[in-house]
């Protein structure tokens, strides 16, 4: 994982269902239903037949928030994992701003993130072992909560000896790095709710 500069570093396009991988391969792209709304939103006040079904996701590979217009018989549910590529009931799709997500689906997303850092564990130990310098002063350990310089020269002294295999090995190496778990899926929090962090590592944004 890298960190996203806030415009530091080239951003990369904003790429459609079934984009290409810089290979040019065909990339999978699964999803996490966080709600979905078979008759629309509630406060949307057009007529039943005006309204669409709608599904709110959360793209497991780069945490895009995506709102779906659906097919009325689209078989989905909360929690359900959903391959973008293979899903014939996505009618279109756009990216969604975490203060637009309806009630159900932000209550789901804290959830979403536990289980799939739980799932990928290695994938999210990895940050630690790769993670680099910002700036001069600023490391990307640092946008952790809690981890100061102290705590992030501890983390890299012992990442240089040998990688960090789970977080359990994080914490028990780690003097003082109690609940490495924890700590980033608070991050990966804060860059759901706070758009106008200068620096991101997890959570891609519209646009971005």
């Amino acid at each position: 994982m890298t960190a996203d500069e806030s415009g530091d570093t080239a951003d990369e396009s904003d790429e459609g269902v079934g984009a290409s991988t810089e290979e040019g391969t065909a990339a999978s792209r699964e999803v996490v239903v966080l709600d979905f709304l078979p008759h629309g939103r509630t406060e949307d006040d057009r007529p039943q037949y005006q309204k669409q079904p709608l599904a709110y996701v959360l793209e497991t590979e780069d945490f895009r928030l995506l709102e779906l217009v659906v097919d009325a018989d689209a078989d989905i549910a909360i929690g359900d994992v959903v391959d973008l590529d293979a899903a014939d009931f996505v009618e279109r799709q756009h990216d969604v701003a975490y203060d637009d997500l309806p009630s159900g689906a932000a209550s789901e997303l804290e959830y979403a993130v536990e289980d799939l850092v739980d799932a990928e564990e290695l994938r999210f130990v990895d940050f630690y072992n790769e993670a680099q310098p910002i700036t001069l002063r600023l490391h990307q350990l640092n946008l952790l909560p809690g981890i100061g310089k102290k705590l992030r020269n501890a983390i890299l002294d012992e990442r240089d000896r040998q990688p960090f295999e789970s977080f359990e090995d994080l914490g028990a190496r780690v003097s003082g790095l109690h609940n490495p778990r924890e700590v980033l899926v608070e991050r990966i929090m804060e860059e759901f709710r706070e758009e106008d962090l200068k620096y991101r590592t997890f959570v891609r944004h519209d646009g971005e």
